[in-house]
């Protein structure tokens, strides 16, 4: 996600246009709060209720304080995750419904919606695998390969409830062949909107 993020930012301030990414959960000092929280490993206990509203308030404060004025000032805005995150971590992987978790987030966005979200797509072995050699695993991370394995079958559902919104590519690719058909893409809505 992070060289796709970067190559991206890279491409459209190339093109002119005036980027800003922010990540999830955090991306301001309430949000950054939240996510010591949220990700502390010795927080094994916390419900996945509240698990979904501390991500909805993180999600808040980052749409109030980041996401919209750079929006209204014409900027504009790649996550590192955001509302589908929550619906396949704790919609489905945790059981709590999809709906309920975007029920939960109309409160956190306030009618705001991606225009695209990409889905680089990768089963839950391999995901981990690619986290633990980066880095010590957080609480989320920390989670057994089932739970992973509904995460990654999770967001393939998504991408195909809307396939209008939710470019899936494989992150087996190479590098250059996913940014070139995420530029693609990203050419193809910037050009409807003109």
């Amino acid at each position: 996600k992070s060289t796709q993020i970067e190559l991206l930012k890279g491409y459209l301030e190339s093109k002119g246009y005036e980027i800003v990414i922010t990540r999830e959960p955090g991306g301001t000092k309430i949000s950054e709060a939240i996510r010591q929280i949220i990700l502390n490993k010795e927080y094994t206990e916390m419900s996945p209720y509240t698990e979904l509203l501390l991500y909805a308030a993180a999600r808040a404060q980052l749409v109030e304080e980041v996401i919209r004025p750079a929006l209204n000032n014409s900027k504009a805005v790649i996550c590192d995750r955001f509302v589908e995150s929550s619906v396949v971590y704790q919609g489905i992987a945790r059981g709590m419904g999809i709906d309920t978790v975007y029920a939960v987030n109309e409160y956190a966005l306030h009618g705001l919606r991606p225009q695209l979200t990409i889905l680089l797509d990768l089963d839950g072995e391999e995901g981990i695998r690619r986290k633990k050699n980066q880095t010590e695993l957080d609480r989320m991370e920390a989670e057994g390969i089932e739970f992973h394995q509904h995460v990654a079958a999770g967001y393939r559902l998504l991408a195909e409830l809307d396939p209008e919104r939710i470019m899936r590519i494989s992150a087996t690719l190479p590098i250059e062949e996913i940014h070139d058909r995420i530029v693609a893409e990203v050419e193809h809505r910037l050009s409807a909107h003109s």
